[in-house]
């Protein structure tokens, strides 16, 4: 995948948060993936750029045979300092902001890590900041979405973590 802000952007403009219950490099508690309750992490951003409008949240396999397979992808969650666990199932949440789940693991909804059993997986969680809200359907893909972002991406960043 491309980098959607250039090297010198990046360096400057790293989010940092705290994905709650996996540290970077470790593994993914039960309860966020398939073989538990399936639901998305609590979010805490550290360094939200002021200019933040609405962030943007992938889980991507790194693992998987299909490059960075998408397992989650949501778009217009309202910038805060947190990101609440368990984001409900559906193509629109967090109402009346008006938060968009696209199409991740065929479904609008977190789909948490659940590698073939015996297998390890690697996972990404990225967080990108964006300066304005996106406009599209919730049948969209992350390819998409990222393309409709590309130039509104003011901060990002990434905790990757292991399961199974």
């Amino acid at each position: 995948m491309k980098q959607l802000l250039k090297k010198g952007e990046m360096e400057k403009n790293t989010l940092e948060f705290e994905c709650m219950g996996i540290k970077d490099g470790g593994k993914f508690p039960v309860e966020n993936t398939g073989r538990g309750k399936d639901i998305s992490p609590e979010f805490i951003i550290k360094n939200l750029s002021p200019h933040a409008q609405t962030f943007m949240i992938t889980l991507e396999d790194l693992s998987h045979p299909i490059k960075r397979f998408t397992h989650w992808v949501i778009w217009n969650i309202p910038a805060t300092d947190k990101i609440a666990k368990a984001i409900p199932s559906g193509k629109t949440v967090f109402s009346p902001e008006g938060a968009v789940q696209g199409i991740g693991y065929g479904f609008h909804r977190y789909a948490g890590p659940k590698p073939p059993k015996g297998k390890s997986h690697r996972y990404c969680f990225t967080i990108y900041v964006l300066d304005c809200k996106i406009s599209l359907k919730s049948s969209s893909t992350k390819r998409k979405v990222l393309s409709k972002a590309k130039g509104h991406i003011i901060q990002q960043g990434e905790v990757c973590g292991y399961f199974e």
